[in-house]
């Protein structure tokens, strides 16, 4: 499909992340195709907000010229009062990991204790409270 839909996907997906996550919220790119969310959300509405983020990411892309490109997205997840931490790149290392453990699952996958100390990922740090880790 060429360099132009792929920069298309991409934009798409970064204008999901920043509309899901709210205007208090830092939302970045990594690199290549991975993203990462930063975000306060209460743990009753944990699971809920992350299943309308696996819909919103797996909704298909539409192109310039009228295609659409189906999306697969992975999504991690980690949080404060499961990581038993604030520290931001204690956070994102272990949404990373818990991303490369539920690659392809089609579902949020929330990090515990046991991917803070996964060998995975770089470390990434921003300021405030969760952190999520999406790649496509």
């Amino acid at each position: 499909m060429g360099h132009a839909a792929g920069d298309t996907v991409l934009a798409s997906i970064a204008a999901r992340l920043t509309a899901w996550a709210g205007p208090r919220a830092a939302v970045g790119r990594l690199g290549g195709d991975k993203f990462a969310v930063v975000l306060e959300l209460t743990a009753s509405r944990r699971a809920l907000r992350l299943e309308q983020l696996v819909r919103m990411l797996h909704t298909p892309v539409t192109l310039d010229d009228g295609r659409t490109v189906d999306v697969a997205a992975s999504v991690g997840a980690a949080t404060p009062d499961v990581i038993a931490t604030r520290d931001l790149t204690v956070l994102q290392r272990a949404a990373d990991a818990a991303l490369y453990d539920g690659k392809h699952s089609g579902r949020a996958i929330l990090a515990t204790a046991q991917h803070v100390n996964s060998q995975r990922s770089p470390a990434v740090s921003m300021a405030i409270a969760s952190a999520w880790s999406v790649r496509m």
